[in-house]
C-alpha cells in the first residue's frame, strides 16, 4: 500500500488541531481532501470517517484520564447520533456516486461547513457572557437526544459536525460546561457516532484505504499531542484559526472566486478572535441527572 506524505502532513496537521480543540475532523479534513488533493466528495467523506474512528480513541484516552468527560451525558447522545449517523452514511452511499450528486454533495459540505461556522460563532458570543447559571448541571434527555440526532446524520453525510456542531449545541442546552468538558465529552461521544458513521460508508460508500493509512500515519501521534497540550493551548487563537479555515474552506466547496477566499479567513479569524477575548473563565458545575 502506497503512502503519500503530503497526505501524512495533512493528517498530522488535523489531528493536532483535532486534539487541541475537540473540533471534528471531517470539518477541516473533508475540505482538505477535496479542494487540495482532488478527491472525488464521497470517497473523501467515507475515507475520512474510517480516519477519525482509529484517531478519536487516542484523545478520547486522554480526556477520560483527566475526568474531563460528563458521562451521563454520553448515553443520551448516542441514543440519536448512532442511529442518525449510519442512516446518513446509507443514503449518501447509494445516491452519492454519480457526477451530479457529487457535485450537490460538495455543496452541501460547504452548506454544513457555514452552519458549523454558525455554531463556533454562537459559542464564541456565549462564552462572553459576564453571568452564567450556577448550581449543578442538569442533565435534559430529550434535548441531548435530539443534538445526537442532528449531529449524527450530518456526519454520516458529510462527515462534518461531530465536533464544531455538536460542541455548540451542547455549551447552548448545557452553558455551565466548560471549554475542557465540551472537548473531552465530545472527543468521546464521538467514537459511538462516527463508528456508525464508519461502518455505513464501508457498506455503501467509497473508503480508500491508501488515503486512510497516510492519514492516519500523521494523525494518531498528533491527535495524541494536541490532547495532552489542550489545557494550556491559547483557546481563543486556535478557534479563531479554525473559524478561518472553516469560512475559506465552506465558499470554496460553495464554488465562491478565489479573491474572496483570503478575505473571508481573515475575516473569520478576527471575528472569533475579537468575541473570544473577553470570555471570562469558570469553574466546572457539578452534574446531576433528570
Amino acid at each position: 500500500m502506497h503512502l503519500d506524505l503530503s497526505l501524512t502532513l495533512a493528517g498530522a496537521l488535523v489531528g493536532l488541531l483535532v486534539g487541541l480543540t475537540g473540533m471534528g475532523g471531517g470539518a477541516l479534513l473533508t475540505p482538505i481532501l477535496v479542494l487540495i488533493f482532488g478527491v472525488p466528495p464521497l470517497a473523501a467523506v467515507s475515507s475520512d470517517l474510517v480516519t477519525s474512528l482509529v484517531m478519536k480513541p487516542l484523545g478520547a484516552a486522554v480526556h477520560l484520564r483527566r475526568r474531563t468527560v460528563q458521562l451521563p451525558l454520553l448515553g443520551w447522545l448516542a441514543l440519536g447520533s448512532v442511529p442518525a449517523a449510519f442512516a446518513g452514511a446509507a443514503l449518501i452511499g447509494r445516491i452519492g456516486r454519480s457526477g451530479r450528486v457529487a457535485g450537490d454533495l460538495k455543496l452541501l459540505i460547504g452548506a454544513v461547513l457555514l452552519l458549523s461556522l454558525a455554531a463556533t460563532v454562537s459559542r464564541a458570543v456565549l462564552d462572553r457572557r459576564p453571568n452564567r447559571p450556577a448550581g449543578p448541571l442538569v442533565v435534559r434527555p430529550l434535548a441531548t437526544v435530539a443534538i445526537g440526532l442532528a449531529g449524527g446524520f450530518a456526519v454520516g453525510l458529510t462527515s462534518v459536525g461531530a465536533g464544531s456542531l455538536i460542541i455548540a449545541l451542547l455549551l447552548l442546552t448545557y452553558p455551565r460546561l466548560t471549554p475542557a468538558q465540551l472537548v473531552g465529552t465530545d472527543i468521546v461521544q464521538a467514537i459511538p457516532l462516527v463508528g456508525a458513521a464508519a461502518v455505513g460508508h464501508l457498506l455503501f460508500g467509497e473508503v480508500r484505504l491508501s488515503v486512510t493509512a497516510s492519514l492516519l500515519v500523521g494523525a494518531l501521534p498528533a491527535v495524541y499531542l494536541g490532547a495532552r497540550c489542550s489545557a494550556r493551548a491559547p483557546a481563543v487563537l486556535l478557534r479563531a484559526v479554525v473559524a478561518g479555515v472553516l469560512l475559506a474552506s465552506a465558499l470554496a466547496l460553495l464554488s465562491v472566486p478565489p479573491a474572496w477566499l483570503a478575505v473571508a479567513a481573515a475575516g473569520g479569524f478576527a471575528g472569533i478572535l475579537v468575541l473570544g477575548q473577553t470570555a471570562p473563565s469558570r469553574p466546572a458545575p457539578a452534574l446531576s441527572t433528570r
